[in-house]
């Protein structure tokens, strides 16, 4: 590849000018502390200089030139990592959302589609269906293919512009970068399909590459690994990032809701058969089935569920260090397999809309010039936004962007 002449200057300063030459205004006011050390590598000047790290990482130089002789980088990546949207979600309103009543259809029926390769799976690495078909729905709606092409986007821009230009966590980005890198030298995908978020991570349950690269098996036997297309990789290869990582604990259930009057939350583990001896049962009246086994108690908001919390949950945890996201992603792989919602319910907290009434939300809001991003029955941040922008047009207080009975309510209303 012939490197651009970074020399010669414009009268009028194009875009990528801006980029061979430094940030530009906009990268700056993205990274104001920049201003404050010294000026960055141009892209391309950078770009040439990471060829060699890359090498010496084991990239070969064909796969470099193939991938990033003619790359620029995805500004836009900055603008998505400063931006995340910020509705501050009650616990109740979190699970709701995740366990909605779509994704707990759509589990039931991705369960009949693949049960064989399910069956599989528990065989191999002991990991409980309903915790990697919670996961695949929450990661990717059961690896819809409009999720892939309305959210995803190409990685190698976005990792290149972070690993460019993103000073705190550079070297993370970097390797990811190579990790990318290496992942088309091995021939287990090409930059084109190698699309998702804007920080990385791909596929059916969401991988970024150090994991597709380190973790990821050949569970299908097509002689690559891959996030993509059949969700047998995927899956199997999240099943062992659970066991492997996440030391999940074969064929053990992740907890269970419990009855817990008088007993404070525990960071120490005691045993089930010990929990029982202080007055701690499970919430449906059955026994424990397994006296012997280590758990903690939770009780994440006073006068709601209590849990106790085996180590199935915190290898939930170990795939988002969220002990909000593992509880909704352990209820929801309950309640595909036919659990019922919570017995206890959270204070001030409303039940799960139906498919057809979050439908109406979206309809209702859609009519009333709010963009919900379609009226399928899926939440989404276009949804939530939707929400809240009705919300503090209506004086409707909080304006959380959670669309639940009230602001069903409120529409049918007319308002």
């Amino acid at each position: 590849m012939k490197p651009s002449d970074s020399r010669q200057t414009p009268k009028t300063p194009t875009r990528r000018a801006l980029l061979q030459s430094a940030l530009g205004a906009g990268a700056l006011l993205v990274h104001p502390f920049a201003a404050l050390a010294a000026a960055p590598l141009g892209f391309d000047q950078w770009r040439d200089g990471f060829r060699a790290r890359a090498l010496a990482k084991g990239v070969s130089d064909t796969t470099y030139t193939r991938v990033m002789g003619r790359l620029e980088p995805d500004m836009t990546v900055f603008k998505s990592m400063q931006k995340q949207p910020e509705f501050n979600e009650q616990l109740w309103q979190y699970v709701n959302r995740r366990a909605s009543d779509w994704r707990i259809t759509a589990g039931k029926a991705a369960l009949r589609k693949n049960e064989a390769l399910f069956d599989r799976i528990e065989q191999d690495f002991g990991v409980e269906r309903g915790t990697l078909l919670a996961l695949w729905g929450v990661e990717s709606a059961f690896g819809d293919p409009l999720v892939q092409q309305n959210h995803m986007r190409p990685v190698f821009p976005s990792l290149a512009a972070l690993a460019w230009n993103e000073p705190r966590r550079r070297a993370y980005w970097e390797t990811e970068l190579i990790n990318a890198l290496r992942i088309v030298d091995k021939g287990w995908g090409t930059p084109d399909e190698m699309r998702g978020s804007w920080a990385g991570a791909m596929g059916h349950t969401q991988w970024m590459p150090e994991v597709w690269l380190n973790v990821g098996i050949d569970y299908d036997r097509d002689g690559r690994v891959s996030p993509f297309g059949r969700p047998d990789d995927a899956l199997g290869s999240s099943a062992k990032f659970l066991l492997s990582r996440g030391k999940y604990p074969r064929g053990e259930h992740w907890g269970y809701e419990v009855r817990a009057d008088g007993v404070a939350s525990s960071g120490s583990g005691r045993t089930f058969a010990a929990w029982s001896a202080m007055g701690v049962t499970r919430a449906d009246g059955k026994p424990f089935p397994r006296p012997g086994t280590s758990a903690k108690l939770w009780v994440p908001v006073a006068g709601g569920p209590a849990f106790l919390l085996g180590q199935g949950f915190y290898a939930v945890r170990s795939y988002n260090p969220s002990m909000n996201y593992a509880l909704a992603i352990c209820h929801l792989g309950d309640r595909i397999l036919g659990a019922p919602p919570f017995l206890q319910p959270f204070p001030g907290s409303e039940r799960i809309l139906t498919l057809a009434e979050v439908q109406e939300v979206q309809i209702r809001l859609t009519r009333a010039g709010f963009d919900t991003g379609g009226t399928d029955g899926r939440v989404g941040n276009d949804t939530m936004k939707a929400v809240k922008d009705y919300q503090a047009k209506m004086g409707l207080l909080p304006a959380d962007g959670y669309g639940g009975l009230k602001v069903l309510a409120r529409l049918r209303q007319g308002g």
